[in-house]
C-alpha cells in the first residue's frame, strides 16, 4: 500500500521485471517533462487556435500553478478534479500536481451534476478547476450544489467569470503565485492520475494510474506511432480529460518532447482549420469524428503532405469506412483498441492491408500483453472467441474506491478483464467482436450491433451508423438501426437498406427492423456515439403497431 491508501493490484514482481526490462523510466511525469523542456525551451508545447505554448511558458505555468497549490494546502497525495476544455491549461494543471506529488483527476467538458458529485465524493478531491460556462451548463452552480456533500473539498478555482459569491478563486490567479522551486520527491509508483471510464455502469468509473504507468505504458506506443526521427505533432480531437487523451501531457510532451494541437471543442471544420494552421503530423480522434471530416468539402482543398497516420481508437472501424478516410486523408490510419480500465492494441505503419482491414493489429507485451479466456477466466487458444484480457507496463494500480469493481473486473494476478469479445488469428492479430454486454437478444438469439454497423458503413451514402436494442414484448428485443448520410443523398427505405445489408452477405435474421435517420449521431463528453441516448430515443418504438416504419430526427 502506498501513501494515498490505494493499492497496487498488478504483483510487484512484475512491475520490478518492468523496471529490469526498461519499459519504465522510474521517474515522475513533472521530471520527465523538465528534462524535455531542459532541451527544447523554445519548442512549441501546445499549439491552439489563438497561439502557441512554448514547452518553457508551459513549464513555468506549471511551476506557478504548483506554487499556488503548495499555499493553498494541497500536498502529495491530494487529489486535484478539474473540468475544462482542451488547452494548455489542463497541461499546466497535470505537471502542477505531478511537482507536488497530487494526483491530477480530468473530467470531459460535457459531464453534469451527477458525475461531478460522483467523482468529488469518491475521490475525496481537495480541489476542483472548472471552466466558469460549457454550452449550457454553469460548473460553477453545479460545483456549489454539491460540494456540500463533497466533505474533503477546501479548493474551489474558476476560469471565466468569478460567481458573484462563494470561495471561488480565479485561475489567473494562480498563475500570479511565486514558483515552485523544490519540487516534491515524488515515487514513480505512486498515484500520478485517475482516468474516468464512462463504461456501462450507472456512476463513472475511475482508475488510478502511476507515473511510471501514464509514461512507460501510455506514453511509449505512441513511439511506434511515428517514424524514425520524427517531429511528432498530435492533433487531439478528443478531450484531453478522457482515457484516450491522457497521452497528450505524459506521452507526448513527457515521453516524446513532441507538441500537441487542441481545439475547444471538435467540429469538422475547426479541425479542418487546425491541419492548415498547424501542420500536425498525427490526428487522434474516434471514428465519428474521422466521418465527419471526411466528407467534408474543405478538408479535399488542403494540403495534407504533413500527415504521418490517423490513430483512431474508443470504437472500431469498419474496412469501407477506413478506406473512406484513407482516401480522403492521403495517409494509413492506425486503429487503437484501448480503454481506461488497462488495455491496448493498435496497428502500426508497417502493418499489411490483410492485418489492417481483419483485426486491430498484434498485442505488444511490452506495453500491454493480450489473452483470450473463457467463462472461467482460463486462457483460451488461438482462434477460439472469448473475453479479451490484459496485462502489462500499461496497467493501472485499482479502481478508486470501487472494491466491487476490482472484484469483478481484476485478479490477483494483475489481469484486467474487459467484458470486450475477441479472438487471437494464426499471426497473433487480435480481432475484435464486440461487447459482451452490447449483444442485442432478439428472440433467444445473440445478435452483434457491430457486425450490422460495419456492413452498413459499406453503402456509399452512409457517413455513420449505430445499432441499438428496441424493447419487444413478443422477441424481447428488436433491432433499430440509426443513421446519418452525406449530404445531398436520398434517404433509402428499411426494405432498401436490407436488400443492400443481405446483398453483403448479412444473415436475414440480423436484419435490422426499425430505421431511424439523424443529421449528426449524438455523441458522449468523450467523442464516441451515445448509443444510451439512441436506445432511449428508440425505446418507445416498440409501441407501434404494425410493421416497424423508419423514422427520421
Amino acid at each position: 500500500m502506498n501513501h494515498t491508501g490505494l493499492l497496487d493490484l498488478v504483483p510487484a514482481t512484475l512491475r520490478e521485471e518492468w523496471k529490469k526490462a526498461g519499459y519504465y523510466p522510474n521517474r515522475s511525469v513533472y521530471q520527465m517533462f523538465c528534462s524535455k523542456a531542459g532541451d527544447l525551451p523554445d519548442t512549441p508545447a501546445v499549439l491552439e487556435p489563438d497561439g502557441i505554448t512554448s514547452y518553457a511558458q508551459l513549464r513555468e505555468a506549471a511551476e506557478r500553478i504548483a506554487g499556488s497549490f503548495k499555499e493553498l494546502g494541497i500536498v502529495n497525495g491530494d487529489v486535484v478534479v478539474y473540468q475544462m476544455a482542451n488547452s494548455w491549461r489542463s497541461c499546466a494543471i497535470d505537471l502542477a500536481c505531478a511537482a507536488l506529488g497530487a494526483i491530477a483527476c480530468p473530467m470531459p467538458a460535457g459531464r453534469g451534476r451527477l458525475d461531478m458529485e460522483s467523482v468529488l465524493k469518491r475521490t475525496d478531491a481537495r480541489a476542483v478547476i472548472v471552466d466558469r460556462r460549457h454550452r449550457d451548463i454553469d460548473y460553477c452552480e453545479i460545483v456549489d450544489d454539491v460540494r456540500r456533500v463533497a466533505l474533503s473539498l477546501r479548493v474551489l478555482v474558476v476560469h471565466g467569470e468569478n460567481p458573484d459569491s462563494g470561495p471561488w478563486r480565479s485561475f489567473d490567479d494562480l498563475l500570479q503565485a511565486a514558483p515552485l522551486t523544490e519540487p516534491e520527491a515524488v515515487n514513480a509508483d505512486a498515484p500520478a492520475r485517475f482516468l474516468i471510464s464512462s463504461g456501462t455502469e450507472s456512476e463513472p468509473k475511475l482508475v488510478a494510474y502511476s507515473h511510471n504507468a501514464l509514461l512507460g505504458g501510455r506514453g511509449r506506443f505512441l513511439e511506434r506511432m511515428k517514424m524514425p526521427e520524427q517531429e511528432f505533432r498530435a492533433l487531439y480531437l478528443m478531450p484531453l480529460g478522457t482515457a484516450f487523451g491522457s497521452s497528450a501531457t505524459c506521452g507526448v510532451l513527457a515521453w516524446l518532447g513532441g507538441s500537441i494541437v487542441v481545439l475547444p471543442e471538435f467540429s469538422a471544420e475547426a479541425a479542418i482549420d487546425a491541419i492548415a494552421q498547424h501542420k500536425p503530423t498525427h490526428i487522434l480522434g474516434v471514428p465519428t469524428m474521422f466521418q465527419r471530416m471526411a466528407v467534408a468539402p474543405e478538408l479535399q482543398q488542403l494540403d495534407l503532405s504533413c500527415l504521418t497516420a490517423l490513430v483512431s481508437g474508443g470504437a472500431a472501424m469498419d474496412t469501407a469506412t477506413r478506406d473512406r478516410c484513407v482516401r480522403a486523408f492521403g495517409c494509413p490510419l492506425i486503429g487503437l483498441y484501448g480503454s481506461a480500465d488497462g488495455i491496448n492494441c493498435h496497428h502500426t505503419l508497417d502493418d499489411s492491408p490483410e492485418t489492417l482491414s481483419a483485426s486491430i493489429g498484434k498485442p505488444n507485451p511490452s506495453v500491454c500483453d493480450i489473452r483470450i479466456v473463457d467463462d472461467e477466466r482460463q486462457p483460451l487458444p488461438r482462434g477460439e472467441i472469448g473475453e479479451i484480457a490484459g496485462r502489462g507496463p500499461l496497467s493501472p494500480m485499482q479502481y478508486v474506491n470501487a472494491p466491487e469493481l476490482d472484484r469483478s473486473h481484476r485478479d490477483e494476478q494483475g489481469w484486467v478483464y474487459t467484458g470486450d469479445l475477441g479472438r487471437i488469428d494464426d499471426a497473433g492479430n487480435l480481432v475484435l467482436l464486440g461487447r459482451k454486454k452490447d449483444v442485442i437478444i432478439r428472440g433467444g438469439s445473440n445478435i452483434s450491433p457491430l457486425q450490422i454497423e460495419q456492413t452498413a458503413t459499406a453503402h456509399p451514402d452512409v457517413v455513420s451508423v449505430a445499432c441499438v436494442p428496441v424493447p419487444d414484448a413478443e422477441m424481447g428485443q428488436r433491432v433499430c438501426i440509426c443513421l446519418t448520410l452525406r449530404e445531398g443523398a436520398e434517404r433509402m427505405s428499411l426494405r432498401e437498406l436490407g436488400e443492400f445489408l443481405k446483398s453483403r452477405g448479412l444473415e436475414v435474421n440480423k436484419l435490422p427492423e426499425y430505421l431511424q435517420f439523424h443529421r449528426q449521431l449524438p455523441m458522449t463528453p468523450a467523442g464516441k456515439v451515445d448509443k444510451r441516448a439512441l436506445a432511449a430515443g428508440a425505446a418507445s418504438l416498440g409501441d407501434t403497431a404494425g410493421e416497424p416504419l423508419p423514422l427520421a430526427i
